[in-house]
């Protein structure tokens, strides 16, 4: 059983900032060589899932480990409340249509889970339809493997209630951040009990595993993904494609 309450937010207190600040730039450095890759080859995708709690980074996550990526192989989606139409479909036919073809890096920043953590804290569906929906991303998330040698990677931005407080009022603090304020994320920060409960069970019932990265530091945040996403496509074993004989 997973306990979020036992895995530490905090980098190591062995890592030196500035070193691992100089490595993560060279894993960025790599992930783009990788990338261009994967791209030319044609043979693998990767989705990349960042999900946590308002503040823990995703967006800068986002913008850190693929900063030296060109924009015709890395998209990245962000999933807002749905509009009329999608509500008019299944929880997932909005999400499927953002699936990464081959050879294409694809970042959902918030994703299909948000469909049974938001909506199962605030009892918008029932357990039953919590049931049905985690083995239906069990299912989607399989198609995505095997079907069309799609890797996934799903990171929880593992951040503590203390410094997404901190987060949130450098919000309302910093007039350069005062833009990334929403009255609401205080109002869900006042459910934390209750989304780590439902982001532990998650964990637990999810065929493909998820990967809990600690936040509170960002440079710490940036290596730990980065190091994981370059581990991840080297295990690909890509080979830029060569000219054929005539």
């Amino acid at each position: 059983m997973t306990k979020l309450s036992e895995i530490s937010t905090r980098p190591p207190a062995t890592l030196d900032e500035k070193k691992i600040k100089k490595a993560t730039k060279k894993l960025a450095d790599r992930i783009s060589d990788l990338q261009r890759m994967m791209y030319a080859e044609g043979k693998h995708s990767l989705l990349i899932v960042f999900q946590g709690m308002d503040s823990s980074g995703k967006d800068g996550a986002t913008r850190k480990v693929f900063s030296e990526c060109t924009p015709n192989g890395v998209r990245a989606k962000s999933f807002k409340k749905p509009t009329e139409l999608e509500f008019a479909h299944d929880f997932l036919w909005r999400v499927h249509q953002h699936a990464p073809e081959k050879g294409m890096i694809q970042i959902f920043n918030r994703s299909h889970y948000e469909d049974v953590l938001i909506q199962r804290v605030h009892n918008w569906i029932t357990e039953e339809q919590v049931t049905r929906r985690i083995n239906a991303i069990n299912a989607f998330e399989e198609l995505l493997q095997f079907d069309n040698n799609t890797t996934i990677l799903k990171f929880y931005m593992h951040l503590s209630k203390e410094r997404q407080t901190e987060k949130l009022q450098e919000r309302i603090d910093d007039p350069s951040k005062n833009w990334k304020h929403n009255p609401n994320d205080w109002k869900e920060a006042e459910h934390w009990d209750e989304y780590m409960r439902c982001y532990e069970d998650l964990f637990d019932r999810c065929t493909i595993p998820w990967i809990i990265a600690p936040v509170d530091a960002r440079w710490y945040r940036d290596y730990f993904i980065a190091k994981k996403v370059v581990e991840t496509l080297e295990s690909f074993n890509m080979k830029l494609p060569t000219l054929k004989a005539e």
